[in-house]
């Protein structure tokens, strides 16, 4: 018995010794077997993976002194094939490659023990039975821990799958519904100006009108022509956002020019609400980008804040940041208008929503007045409002929409500094430049 143990452990060594040769045998069976495909690209590092590791268990095992060994050795074995199994659903393998590997490996290892039987005529007659044995044990093991790794991934990343879908299906009604609530801001600001329209016509139409009621009446019919068109070329902008239909169109220019060149048009819409429109930054920053989109993301939201601001002043700023290696540059539209909700940061999609609640709001007051006699939800031409003119239609929802959109397609984050009664500051923070 004794000798047996001795003559187990020189078996032992000798494998140790034979390590090299053994892996280089198994390394060339498995790249003479057609269906092993994704082993090619893997180093040998990588090929051998937990396979030394495993293979150290096993000459533990039979060698081991007693059974606490042993048993110690056994589950190494079992731990190392598990990790073997991860490793190579990490690198792709398909199952079937991974039992393919083993099997190389059991032929590999029982040619060497054939080998070794054939030169140590005079071992124990239970020696090699023992150590065939557990080579079986070994190689069985290894496929089994393999087989039930490669079932538990799968399990998992079907769970993940489920989801990852009912994630997306939620998004999905999430989008559904922001659709929906855009549409029916769009829908009540149509009717809204239809209404206006509509009472100016039928105003224009009586012949006792005095002067200075037509010229009003004129004016409020083109200013409610020039909303329509306006809200309208906006759903259209919105809708092919929303549908892919839209491509940014990457050069290099000036956002110091653009910029400088849309706030000198607006200082007259701003003078006319009472406002002060001030602009700042560096006399020139050229970058790269969509110059179009851009200007649209800060005229959208330049003329949200006049729209809501009543008094006080609106501030457009752009400056150059840094943060780390990346460049980027920071557009900010400032306001002291209402705000939307208390809290120092709220999330865009809160602020769309409230953009478009506040909207609603008002035009629900205007829209409230008396009826005429050709439309009884149309507002009458002498309406007015505290808050804003008739003759602005509100559309900001549509508008932050766009302003979202936009600011995606170009990669671009947009946030939110605001609090109700105390301004709003939008921050868009773009790239500076985009990869070919």
């Amino acid at each position: 018995m004794e000798q047996g143990k001795e003559e187990l452990t020189a078996l032992a060594a000798h494998l140790r010794a034979r390590r090299r040769p053994i892996l280089e045998a198994w390394r060339r069976a498995a790249e003479r077997d057609p269906t092993l495909t994704t082993m090619s690209a893997l180093s040998r590092a990588q090929f051998n993976d937990h396979i030394p590791e495993i293979l150290d268990a096993f000459e533990r095992k039979l060698s081991a002194e007693n059974r606490d060994r042993t048993v110690a050795a056994a589950e190494e074995q079992k731990e190392g094939a598990a990790g073997h199994g991860l490793h190579r659903w990490q690198l792709g393998y398909r199952q079937r490659e991974v039992m393919y590997e083993w099997r190389h490996l059991h032929l590999c290892l029982v040619d060497e023990l054939e080998r070794y039987a054939s030169t140590h005529v005079s071992l124990q007659p239970n020696v090699m039975p023992l150590a065939r044995r557990a080579l079986a044990e070994l190689c069985s093991e290894g496929v089994c821990e393999s087989a039930s790794q490669y079932a538990r991934l799968q399990q998992t990343e079907a769970a993940g799958r489920v989801r990852d879908l009912e994630q997306a299906m939620q998004q999905l009604q999430d989008l559904d519904q922001s659709r929906l609530s855009v549409l029916r801001e769009a829908a009540h600001d149509l009717r809204g100006n239809v209404g206006i329209v509509k009472n100016a016509a039928a105003a224009l139409r009586s012949s006792g009108l005095p002067e200075d009621m037509r010229e009003r009446s004129i004016g409020l019919l083109e200013k409610g022509v020039t909303s329509l068109v306006v809200l309208l070329n906006d759903l259209l902008d919105l809708f092919r956002l929303e549908a892919g239909r839209d491509e940014r169109r990457v050069a290099t220019f000036d956002v110091s020019e653009v910029l400088g060149e849309l706030c000198a048009s607006m200082q007259q819409l701003a003078a006319d609400r009472g406002l002060s429109l001030e602009s700042h930054g560096p006399p020139a920053l050229h970058v790269e980008g969509d110059a179009v989109k851009t200007r649209r993301i800060a005229q959208n939201l330049l003329l949200n804040a006049i729209k809501y601001t009543e008094q006080g002043s609106v501030r457009v700023t752009w400056e150059e940041i840094k943060a780390g290696e990346v460049d980027r540059w920071v557009l900010n539209v400032q306001d002291t208008g209402p705000g939307f909700a208390d809290g120092p940061v709220t999330p865009i999609a809160h602020a769309l929503k409230e953009a478009t609640d506040e909207a609603k709001t008002v035009q629900e007051k205007v829209a409230g007045s008396p009826p005429s006699a050709d439309s009884a939800s149309a507002p009458p031409l002498t309406s007015q409002s505290n808050h804003r003119s008739t003759d602005e239609s509100p559309g900001e929802g549509i508008g932050l929409s766009i302003v979202k959109r936009l600011c995606e397609l170009l990669d671009a984050s947009l946030e939110l500094e605001t609090a109700r009664g105390k301004g709003t500051v939008f921050r868009v923070v773009f790239p500076r430049r985009y990869d070919a």
